[in-house]
């Protein structure tokens, strides 16, 4: 080999490794970030099954139907 192929190969191989690193910190950024959502998911599915849930039932119609619960609840 002459020393400029030499040079280029060692060259490639300086930039392979370095790159080897910012690819490895680029996954643990998306490992961290799937966790943090798949943490978040489960948080709102928790809160989600704290309230009764009515089929085609809205946010306005559920508030109204939890007042009356409520209010039900004072009087006894």
């Amino acid at each position: 080999m002459t020393v400029r192929r030499v040079t280029l190969a060692l060259s490639l191989l300086a930039v392979a490794l370095g790159a080897q690193g910012c690819l490895a910190v680029a996954a643990g950024g998306a490992v961290v970030g799937a966790a943090g959502a798949v943490v978040g998911t489960g948080a709102k599915v928790v809160v989600a099954t704290g309230k009764a849930v009515v089929p085609g039932e809205s946010k306005e119609d559920r508030e109204k139907r939890e007042f009356k619960e409520w209010k039900k609840q004072r009087r006894d």
